[in-house]
């Protein structure tokens, strides 16, 4: 793979439940070191493809390359890449933080005491470390947040994919994590993140794509983003209701 080539390539990702096509045809080319907003409204098809960037399901048409590994053709190389903190910690809950770990690093051959190492710094990075021994079950969803956004980098890919990652953190841990965010994007790692939380994608990301209805209605800078608004100086709320505002008119009826 070059070094120069994209990291994740989407090629005219679609996918359709019967009759209906929940995307219509996704073409996006993420850079490496790059911090991408994917952004839309309830509905828009961002869960659907989220769940297909990371091997959930599959496109009804398509193809998805994860550092040049057909994700299809070659899941295992690809999915190695990539971690994914959804937006509802899937956890087994009767395990502690650090068995969680044990149990994850045996998902991707990493030694036992290699996770330990990394989860110690991730757990005391997010104020966990005293709850190392404690069952999952009784922590708060900010916490299993958390713990899930720990164990999803035990394996230190390359491509982290996040799912409403400030959903039920306090501020302070929201301050925490996009700080944290930017470290990794520092470190060369590239993020895919969703959010409802504007704030933070504006604050993140080197580019925001919109997805409305299953057809990616921009993409581009915050800057480019103004552009195509005609909403120089807005904030990314305002150019975002402004991007999708026409969209969301009901269709003209029919003349008497």
């Amino acid at each position: 793979m070059n070094p120069t080539d994209p990291v994740i390539v989407l090629a005219d990702i679609r996918k359709k439940y019967g009759e209906f096509e929940a995307l219509k045809g996704i073409n996006l080319d993420i850079r490496a070191g790059e911090l991408f907003g994917f952004l839309g409204p309830n509905g828009a098809g961002k869960t659907t493809l989220i769940r297909i960037l990371t091997g959930i399901i599959q496109p009804t048409a398509g193809r998805v390359t994860i550092r040049g590994a057909d994700l299809q053709r070659q899941p295992e190389a690809a999915k190695a890449r990539i971690g994914y903190v959804p937006d509802r910690p899937y956890l087994y809950e009767k395990l502690t933080p650090r068995e969680y770990f044990d149990f994850v690093a045996g998902l991707y051959s990493i030694p036992s005491a290699q996770a330990q190492v990394r989860g110690e710094e991730m757990l005391r990075r997010f104020s966990l470390w005293e709850w190392r021994d404690e069952l999952i079950e009784s922590f708060s969803h900010g916490m299993k947040q958390k713990v899930a956004m720990s164990s999803a980098l035990l394996h230190d890919p390359d491509i982290l994919v996040v799912d409403e990652p400030t959903v039920g953190l306090d501020p302070r841990s929201v301050k925490v994590a996009r700080d944290f965010f930017k470290e990794l994007v520092r470190q060369g790692k590239t993020i895919f993140l969703t959010t409802h939380t504007l704030s933070v994608a504006e604050d993140l990301c080197d580019r925001i794509g919109i997805i409305h209805r299953g057809t990616m209605v921009a993409l581009g800078t915050l800057d480019a983003l103004r552009d195509q608004a005609k909403a120089p100086g807005s904030d990314l709320e305002s150019v975002f209701l402004k991007i999708t505002e026409e969209e969301d008119l009901p269709p003209p009826a029919n003349p008497a």
